[in-house]
């Protein structure tokens, strides 16, 4: 790692493009290349040894997954400290023009659909790049539409944000609650269940497959139980029998008892192989769901051409 000094006078600051629970994110140039890249700018907490060793894991795991044409590049770590004398971190990506988000909103903003084989070619896109962070011991946790970046032209998607993943191969950590933005947060981690797996990235992915294909989220909720109640109310409320367990998870209670509703319902405009789909992988019993390997194997994606996918 080099210091800040390099960090500030190796790159130009061109605009700031985000900021998350971790730090402000700029695009920025490289002035010895002029090649654009994304800046993510990383304030730390200090302990003894300075960088903590939960971001010294973050990195680790981004400069392992990073590799794959799927996940954003990881190409430097810059480390400084600014004005106040607290450690900064500048993790260098490659910059990608847009994303998911803001891809489904323009046409939204158009009155169009995102055509079916764009959106096809995008979920595939997005199974593989799952498949091979579950497959590195790697859950994400925070898969929504604003973290799957696109490349507008290519049609390339590539996974962002993995900070807040944690490896599943270490022991067990009783997770927090707070981690997965309400839309797309998986039932189990709603209802408090605190040892979970790779099921809670493909519910994720099961609420952005919906989005892409009506533009707008299949559970909007603005609280956890209104959440909830969303979810039962199309799928149906599940019990003992439906989901072994789900009475036992902290946050249980008696909720409405819905019966399930068709899926094509709320996602009227899929054909039925995409229905089948997205049915695998919105299951409430994370053990029923698909993973994402098998996802990639399923016929609504057997006209695809995946040659440079």
């Amino acid at each position: 790692m080099q210091s800040t000094k390099s960090a500030m006078e190796a790159f130009e600051k061109l605009e700031k493009v985000g900021e998350g629970a971790y730090g402000k994110v700029y695009k920025a140039r490289d002035r010895a290349t002029g090649q654009i890249i994304a800046l993510k700018k990383t304030k730390l907490h200090e302990d003894e040894e300075g960088v903590p060793s939960t971001t010294l894991r973050e990195i680790s795991i981004l400069r392992m997954l990073s590799y794959d044409p799927h996940i954003v590049k990881l190409m430097d770590v810059k480390q400084g400290v600014n004005k106040k004398g607290n450690t900064v971190l500048y993790l260098v990506f490659e910059y990608m023009e847009t994303d998911v988000k803001k891809f489904i909103r323009s046409y939204r903003q158009n009155g169009d659909n995102i055509p079916p084989q764009i959106v096809k070619s995008l979920m595939y896109q997005l199974c593989k790049g799952v498949a091979f962070v579950h497959a590195h011991g790697v859950l994400h946790r925070d898969l929504k539409p604003h973290n799957l970046l696109m490349d507008p032209k290519t049609l390339r998607l590539k996974i962002a944000d993995l900070g807040l993943a944690r490896a599943f191969t270490v022991p067990m950590k009783k997770y927090t609650h707070e981690i997965l933005t309400l839309w797309y947060r998986a039932p189990e981690v709603l209802l408090g269940a605190t040892h979970y797996s790779t099921a809670v990235d493909m519910w994720s992915v099961g609420c952005i497959f919906a989005e892409l294909v009506t533009n707008t989220a299949i559970f909007a909720g603005d609280s956890e139980i209104q959440q909830l109640l969303y979810i039962f109310r199309l799928l149906g409320t599940p019990n003992e029998e439906i989901w072994p367990g789900v009475s036992e998870l902290k946050d249980w209670h008696e909720f409405p008892q819905w019966k399930p509703s068709l899926i094509s319902t709320a996602v009227p405009n899929l054909d039925e192989n995409g229905l089948k789909l997205l049915w695998n992988m919105l299951q409430c019993d994370p053990s029923k769901r698909i993973s994402a390997k098998k996802a990639m194997e399923h016929p609504y994606f057997d006209d695809l051409d995946k040659t440079y996918l």
